[in-house]
């Protein structure tokens, strides 16, 4: 199995190639530079691997939510890669790339994914890790305001930007259930890739035209009020 994942959704822009177990990656955190960086980052991953992109079985994607000049880019580049190959494409979260890294990093298998989301929001998800050692996704992603966020029993691990705008409201909505918080990570198109080969053999893949963004703004928590 072949595959090439990016993501570019948050300040990280990133790209990984799965080659049959093994994943080549590259990583950096620069904002609004990730239009100049992701296509070179590709080529170096094939250069690398010493294949072309004839050779890859499909193409995956942070589908977001994120930010939408960002998640565009990774849409577009990765529309174009499809339509000129026909490759399938596999979408796939940027939250559930969060939760994946918090594994494949630090072990955590219960997470609380928050991505500022700008107005006052976050992109929110809680992930636990199922038996494939693969995060599988707790109830709805949603964008909601820092007061609404919701934990479900003990142990959770808070991870991504939103742990860092909205430390002190998010820690006061959690304080019986967040065991510990790393606002300071970003997606990563290394975990995109192993979600994505696992949502591949599954037969989650669509065509290149159906390889669409998520950024959840129609999909909000209700107000208290109307609970």
């Amino acid at each position: 199995m072949k595959l090439l994942a990016i993501d570019t959704a948050t300040e990280a822009c990133s790209a990984a190639l799965y080659i049959d177990g093994e994943v080549l990656s590259r990583f950096e955190i620069a904002p609004r530079q990730h239009a100049r960086l992701i296509l070179p980052m590709i080529d170096s991953l094939l250069s690398e691997a010493g294949i072309v992109v004839a050779d890859l079985d499909a193409l995956a994607f942070g589908r977001g939510p994120g930010g939408f000049t960002g998640v565009r880019i990774a849409t577009g580049v990765i529309q174009g890669v499809g339509f000129a190959t026909e490759l399938p494409v596999v979408p796939v979260s940027t939250l559930a790339a969060l939760a994946q890294g918090a594994w494949r990093e630090f072990g955590y298998k219960q997470i609380a994914t928050a991505i500022d989301a700008r107005m006052g929001e976050v992109y929110w998800g809680r992930y636990t890790l199922a038996d494939n050692e693969l995060m599988q996704l707790q109830g709805e992603e949603l964008v909601i305001p820092p007061e609404q966020v919701e934990g479900e029993g003990s142990g959770w691990v808070g991870i991504g930007s939103g742990w860092t705008t909205y430390s002190d409201v998010m820690q006061s909505q959690l304080v019986n259930e967040l065991e510990e918080q790393k606002g300071e990570r970003f997606p990563n198109a290394h975990d995109i890739a192993l979600l994505a080969v696992n949502d591949f053999h599954n037969g989650v893949a669509v065509n290149a035209a159906e390889a669409l963004p998520i950024y959840l703004r129609d999909k909000v928590a209700k107000k208290k009020g109307e609970q």
